[in-house]
């Protein structure tokens, strides 16, 4: 069997993995970081969306060994402190964002690697960007408001590093 090694939420892991383990079961099976969800299993809803060197990734479509020596960010990682959620997290919750929560680590990552990209999106430029996310839940309004309100606090959070 296989060996991978990669940078998971800032630590050095490794472990033997099937050839055919998908990365969200390494993640949280082997590492159990049970925060990125298995939704559908066909890479239709992106509840397991992590972000794989800086991208959104659906991991239900990926394999572990395709992660090898790659740098993966789970929705644990992203805030650094247990104590602090991360800007986008906290628009979330702000907005109500989220109903059920089953959705909401891969819309989080989703909307942040949109952010990354589009750091004042539109609300079509959102409402598109989360094409690939499924939620039953909320009718996605409060997603889209709080994905705006994360991508300007993100902006604010930027300013204030550089």
């Amino acid at each position: 069997m296989p060996s991978v090694s990669m940078t998971v939420n800032g630590k050095q892991v490794s472990g033997t993995v099937e050839p055919r383990t998908l990365l969200v079961q390494f993640i949280r099976e082997n590492l159990h970081l049970t925060g990125t969800h298995v939704g559908c299993d066909t890479s239709q809803c992106g509840a397991c969306v992590v972000h794989v060197d800086g991208a959104s990734v659906k991991s239900c479509a990926m394999l572990a060994v395709e992660a090898d020596g790659s740098t993966v960010m789970t929705i644990e990682g992203l805030a650094g402190n247990e104590d602090v959620l991360h800007p986008m997290q906290e628009a979330f919750r702000d907005n109500h964002g989220l109903q059920c929560g089953f959705c909401t680590p891969g819309m989080v990552m989703s909307a942040i690697d949109l952010v990354n990209n589009n750091p004042s999106p539109s609300e079509h430029e959102i409402r598109d960007w989360l094409e690939g996310n499924i939620c039953r839940c909320t009718g996605y309004h409060n997603i889209v408001k709080s994905i705006a309100a994360g991508a300007a606090a993100m902006k604010g959070q930027k300013a204030a590093a550089e």
